[in-house]
């Protein structure tokens, strides 16, 4: 078993869609980033390349190649469960934290566990999300971005 962790914070940017796990969130706002700005799957990318000893996400999706500008996240995540698979490994579970201060977020939490699962290629039951609030403490507090930390079981492929 190999276990990994992941972290990505993005600022708000008005005028774009907020992607969160893949999911279209309703928001006056979206994140700033090369890509769609998922800060969730960024995570999850993160915390799966650490935990296979295989970088980050940075070191394969390079915010300096334009072929990932604007990309959807899950895109990403699906070359990433590849690259883990052909390294001998397969998702056990996933846990995950939104930071988030706006918007609420509970009701979009089962179809992202949902899309995550998916693109993981595990059960929904194998998927964790929450959203958390910092209490108006720090940029997530003052509503000037979310962040996300994930948490990723590998285990040896079958």
């Amino acid at each position: 078993m190999r276990i990994g962790q992941g972290y990505d914070a993005h600022r708000f940017e008005l005028g774009k869609p907020l992607v969160l796990g893949g999911v279209r969130v309703e928001h006056d706002a979206g994140l700033l980033a090369h890509s769609d700005g998922d800060v969730l799957i960024h995570a999850v990318c993160d915390a799966l390349l650490g935990a296979a000893a295989l970088g980050d996400i940075g070191q394969h999706f390079s915010d300096q190649d334009a072929a990932f500008e604007n990309i959807d996240s899950r895109v990403l995540l699906r070359k990433v469960v590849e690259l883990i698979a052909e390294n001998g490994f397969a998702v056990g579970n996933v846990d995950s934290t939104i930071v988030a201060q706006k918007p609420k977020l509970a009701t979009y939490v089962l179809p992202m566990r949902e899309v995550l699962a998916q693109d993981l290629k595990v059960p929904v039951s194998s998927v964790s999300i929450k959203a958390t609030t910092t209490e108006k403490m720090g940029f997530t507090g003052r509503g000037e971005g979310i962040a996300a930390q994930a948490i990723v079981l590998l285990v040896e492929a079958t």
